[in-house]
């Protein structure tokens, strides 16, 4: 009995969790630039100096678009897509073009869900908590579900003090990740095999 399935489970756990933490930093940063969230914010300047580093060169040669960084957002398709090579190379996996690119956006779409809906369920929880506007992750979080909140706060007023759009926003957002970003995972998978 060889180590090396054990090994290779190892280095995708290892490439997935080093990947994937940088670009969610990535993503909260593109996100609470376009949430226009304080930018004093301990914990935005902490991602903003995590992210410094490959972004500042990216810059010069990816300008902006509408006041969005599309440098970060090129980094983070950049990234995923290395993230999914390594992958499937130690999974033995052929690499094609489309698949790989079906793949890192299907991956994107599904970290970005992500980010919503935990944020939203922070959000909620903190809500019970801390209410203190100043708590810097309270304020980050509140600007970060605000685009999603408010609109469900529209289509369901809050009922005798409760409020529930967060409730309608989660399993939105579950479908999503149901009826979008798994079927578009499968069709990547589907390319790569194909």
């Amino acid at each position: 009995m060889t180590g090396a399935p054990y090994l290779n489970n190892a280095g995708i756990f290892l490439i997935e969790t080093a990947f994937g933490l940088y670009i969610l930093a990535l993503m909260l940063r593109f996100l609470l630039q376009w949430a226009r969230a304080d930018f004093y914010n301990p914990l935005v300047q902490f991602l903003v100096k995590l992210t410094n580093p490959p972004l500042l060169p990216l810059r010069r040669w990816i300008p902006g678009l509408f006041g969005l960084d599309m440098a970060a957002v090129v980094l983070m398709f950049a990234l995923q897509a290395l993230e999914w090579c390594l992958v499937l190379g130690l999974g033995g996996l052929p690499i094609g073009i489309a698949g790989l690119l079906v793949l890192t956006v299907a991956e994107l779409a599904g970290r970005l869900v992500n980010v919503f809906l935990w944020g939203v369920i922070i959000q909620a929880l903190m809500s019970w908590f801390v209410r203190d506007p100043y708590n810097p992750l309270y304020a980050l979080v509140n600007r970060l579900t605000a685009p999603v909140l408010r609109p469900a706060g529209r289509l369901l007023p809050p009922l005798g003090g409760v409020d529930l759009s967060p409730i309608l926003v989660l399993v939105g957002l579950q479908l999503v990740l149901m009826l979008l970003v798994a079927p578009l995972r499968d069709v990547g998978l589907a390319l790569l095999r194909g």
